[in-house]
């Protein structure tokens, strides 16, 4: 069966690779990984803050210990409480280069266009393939609008593009009040690809201990559902790459994916939970299932069930949405 797709502009066998994570901090877990058949490597994330905090050094510890920012840096992890510092990141890169024959995209994650961006020339000189932009951003001032976070979104890219020749990929959350006009935006900005979504993992409240929870929570299987409706939505109306990020946990999650429009598909809390070995799995499954459906490639099955095609998308939205209100009642 063939799986091939093509994503950022490289020709892969399949659609299934790792998301950013943890995953790849260890060379023999990434082998494991490239084994197990992936078809990309990424790399986890690279903050704006670890560079801030490195760039500051002595500065922000002796001469800014009063200063707002230099309390707000104070909410975030030490800089030894990372997995990888700035420059060891880019000494990994290269060795993650060397061990691997596959696609390595690295990631960046950040939220505003300024000096630290100069890192994504840095990353292509140490021979990433690809960068992932991750624009993981919660508004919480009233006074800041969404046009304000949308232009500093498309400052980051435009910022990025301009210094590096390697494809670059936008890592999106599904918040933004109109997604589809943004993503558009991001898209002419320069934006190679779109991935689909970063997470906001939700804190909790310790009610006894009066203190707020920061938790991991894996995803499973429904987390999916919020990407395939944006994936069909995107589906055609972009020029980029769609990558499908959160859910995929089966091969039936990763076909989902790719008939919403996915060109890739990134699976990190199964992997997290069962081992880079279960790339395999999905992939297999996938391949049979398509044979057993007669299916002569998964390309025939890519966005046939995306909205492209819908006259109006916004009735069909809206129309879905009824009938679950009503399913209910019917179901009674």
């Amino acid at each position: 069966m063939d799986l091939s797709t093509t994503y950022l502009g490289f020709k892969l066998p399949h659609p299934v690779m790792p998301g950013a994570s943890p995953l790849v901090d260890d060379l023999d877990t990434v082998k494991r990984l490239e084994d197990a058949g992936a078809a990309a490597i990424v790399m986890h994330s690279l903050f704006e803050e670890q560079i801030a905090q490195e760039q500051l050094g002595h500065l922000m510890d002796v001469e800014m210990h009063e200063d707002a920012f230099a309390e707000a840096l104070s909410y975030f992890p030490r800089p030894e409480e990372y997995a990888l510092g700035p420059d060891r990141y880019l000494d990994h890169l290269r060795k993650i280069k060397a061990a691997v024959k596959i696609p390595v995209i690295a990631s960046l994650n950040g939220v505003t266009p300024s000096g630290w961006l100069d890192y994504a020339k840095q990353i292509e000189q140490a021979g990433a393939d690809a960068l992932e932009l991750n624009t993981y951003y919660l508004a919480t001032n009233t006074w800041e609008s969404g046009a304000v976070v949308e232009k500093r979104t498309l400052d980051m890219v435009k910022v990025v593009k301009k210094n590096v020749k390697i494809p670059v990929a936008v890592k999106l959350s599904p918040y933004f009040s109109s997604l589809a006009n943004f993503a558009h935006e991001v898209d002419e900005a320069g934006a190679d690809g779109l991935v689909l979504f970063n997470r906001f993992y939700q804190p909790d409240i310790d009610v006894e201990e009066l203190e707020v929870k920061s938790r991991l929570q894996l995803s499973h299987s429904p987390t999916v559902l919020l990407r395939l409706r944006w994936l069909a939505i995107l589906s055609g109306k972009v020029k980029g790459s769609l990558a499908c990020s959160g859910g995929i946990h089966t091969p039936i999650d990763a076909l989902k994916a790719v008939m919403a429009g996915a060109h890739a598909v990134q699976m990190v809390s199964e992997l997290l939970e069962n081992g880079p070995e279960k790339i395999k799995t999905v992939v297999d499954g996938l391949a049979q299932w398509l044979e057993e459906h007669e299916y002569e490639s998964l390309a025939q099955a890519h966005g046939s069930m995306s909205l492209e095609k819908s006259p109006n998308p916004a009735a069909f939205e809206r129309a879905n949405y009824m009938k679950v209100l009503q399913s209910w009642r019917a179901n009674r």
